[in-house]
């Protein structure tokens, strides 16, 4: 993760009591990875307490420990008791809508204003009732609303479907050309697109193209311009949930046809969920602030909101608290690890912390530096309190989630001596071990922790599998943390356009990093292919989209998986999220977070 460090930069820290904010300087990091970055080895016992961190200081301090929320509008009491209220109202729309259009757009409204875990039995009925049901429109909108919600729910639909719209050259005809609301409800769904469906992907490129047009010339008023400028960006089926949520309670209001109750309880649950979570961030701020204090490793990443948030994207729900906070703590326990192996410890120390985590055993610590002792007995600690808080039943998916924590220690290892012995891989390789030191498949294995009475042991064994969508999922995290990184470099926009410009090809005095680092998949396939940065990230954004069509695959496979599937495609979703072109590595980079954290967790929604 240490790279060039010529630039020193501000950074304000948030400041609860209202008054100035503090500056902070930083020493700017050129790359940035999710669990685990490409630095270089060094060779000496540098002092711990002496190696400042390149990395920027959290933009939140104590943030989140000393803050009181403000107060509710209403009582907890009273809000608890509408919600029960609308809750039955909503349950009764259910049973007394029998219009199949009105059905979608009930399901759709309560999906993206982010209260369908309140009625998934609801919705479950009914979208198998509109699987089941003949259906006849020659409505873009509708037909493309139906195929999503349809497809992102595990039922199979056909493309075939969009046939109706199209001429004898079997292309898109223009007629539908000018209608903005059918053509994003059809680069929505074309987005579960899955391999060989190449009229889905001339879908996308269709209704893309005539999407951009449109908006160029301003013809779109709110909040439909606003819905079509942000798929642009990221298609809704890879949207973060509660953001989306969030615009949508601002926009649905607008829309024609608009059902109050829904809105009003949007509002209500995002409030209360909203306190939920400021609690677990108070606390787990605190644990974090306890662990980093006694470990005193000053060098690695103080990333404690950040591991939380991304934490809190894969499960938001309330009853999913104990999930929520042993996978935020693996999370930091694993880019801590990553940061030892990464920034700080030699070779020698880097083969007795993976001895060490491989025998799993307190009489380990004596062998090891001093300075590793305080993380290894932690790793220890927190994985016992993870059995004790999961319980007997749960205790076979901690020893899992063990297993993988000791297999990424194994690979974060290999690239260790990969740069000792100066090693330059293929493209091949370091894409097939760099996947596995983005640690997607321990993330994969965590969320099922917590988790044994709404998740099947199927699903977990398909979690713990490291095949199909599992090693999608680690494929699109690692090739994501790569371009969003080299991106990040402070010559790429000079260079970008530059064929084999020589530092492009060397890695010298330029982009990322010491002499002797590892090169990233980026840096491989243009060192392999002799191209430049930009053809090379095309290729990999290629690949990306691949990776998408297997996890939208896993959707089809068995339904009982189901719900262990849409864990991982949240997992892509903070992917996204993390790591795209606005906000490159917001996980390092953490500033880039900061208004989106506050209107998730810190400002309520009026009401």
């Amino acid at each position: 993760m240490v790279g060039r460090r010529p630039v020193l930069q501000p950074v304000q820290r948030c400041n609860p009591t209202g008054a100035q904010a503090r500056g902070f300087f930083r020493q700017q990091s050129a790359s940035g990875v999710l669990l685990h970055a490409y630095t270089h080895k060094k060779s000496g016992d540098a002092a711990p307490s002496m190696e400042a961190s390149s990395f920027q200081p959290s933009v939140w301090g104590d943030f989140f420990i000393n803050y009181e929320p403000k107060q509710l509008q209403r009582s907890k009491e009273w809000m608890m008791n509408k919600a029960d209220k609308l809750k039955q109202a909503v349950r009764t729309l259910f049973r007394t809508c029998n219009d199949m259009v009105d059905k979608m757009h009930l399901v759709d409204a309560i999906q993206r204003l982010g209260i369908d875990h309140l009625f998934q039995e609801e919705i479950s009925s009914t979208l198998s009732d509109i699987n089941g049901s003949q259906f006849a429109s020659n409505s873009l909108h509708e037909v493309a609303l139906r195929f999503r919600l349809l497809r992102e729910n595990g039922f199979w639909v056909s493309p075939d479907v969009f046939k109706i719209f199209k001429g004898e050259d079997v292309r898109f005809t223009d007629a539908i050309s000018n209608e903005p609301r059918g053509l994003l409800s059809l680069y929505n769904g074309a987005h579960l697109l899955v391999h060989d469906e190449t009229e889905l992907v001339e879908a996308i490129s269709f209704a893309r193209d005539h999407l951009q047009s449109i908006c160029d010339s301003s013809e779109l008023k709110p909040p439909l311009a606003d819905q079509v400028k942000r798929a642009l960006d990221l298609p809704l089926p890879r949207a973060y949930k509660r953001m989306e949520a969030l615009h949508y309670m601002f926009e649905y209001g607008q829309e024609e046809g608009h059902i109050v109750v829904l809105l009003d309880l949007a509002k209500l649950e995002f409030n209360l969920l909203q306190h939920v979570h400021l609690k677990e961030l108070k606390s787990f701020s605190q644990w974090w602030k306890d662990l980093y204090g006694n470990m005193g490793l000053s060098y690695i990443r103080d990333r404690a909101v950040e591991s939380y948030v991304w934490s809190n994207m894969v499960f938001y729900e309330e009853d999913l608290a104990v999930t929520r906070m042993v996978f935020a703590k693996l999370f930091v326990l694993a880019v801590i690890m990553d940061d030892i192996y990464d920034c700080h410890a030699n070779i020698e120390e880097c083969r007795k912390l993976h001895e060490a985590i491989q025998r799993w055993d307190e009489s380990a610590i004596s062998f090891l530096p001093d300075y590793m002792k305080t993380l290894y007995n932690e790793i220890m600690n927190n994985f016992k309190e993870f059995e004790d808080q999961v319980g007997v039943k749960g205790r076979y998916r901690v020893a899992q989630t063990k297993k993988e924590f000791q297999k990424l220690s194994t690979y974060y290892l290999q690239e260790s001596e990969w740069s000792h012995q100066n090693h330059k891989p293929s493209f091949k390789e370091q894409m097939e071990l760099s996947t596995m030191t983005a640690g997607g498949p321990l993330l994969c294995v965590c969320t099922t922790v917590g988790r044994d009475d709404t998740l099947t042991k199927e699903a977990f064994e398909w979690a713990a599998s490291d095949t199909g969508a599992i090693r999608a999922y680690a494929k699109i995290l690692r090739f994501m943390n790569d371009v969003a990184a080299f991106k990040a470099m402070p010559l790429y926009n000079q260079q970008k356009t530059v064929h084999h410009h020589p530092q492009e090809k060397s890695g010298k005095k330029s982009r990322r990093k010491n002499k002797g680092d590892m090169s990233s998949t980026v840096e491989c396939y243009m060192n392999e292919h002799n191209v430049t940065s930009e053809v090379a990230i095309a290729k990999i954004n290629s690949l990306i989209e691949d990776e998408w069509k297997t996890i939208n695959q896993a959707r089809f496979e068995r339904r009982e998986l189901l719900p262990a599937v849409h864990r991982v495609v949240n997992l892509c979703v903070c992917v996204m999220f993390f790591y795209d072109d606005k906000k490159k590595d917001a996980y390092t980079f953490s500033s880039n977070l900061r208004e989106t954290i506050e209107s998730l967790f810190v400002n309520p929604i009026p009401m």
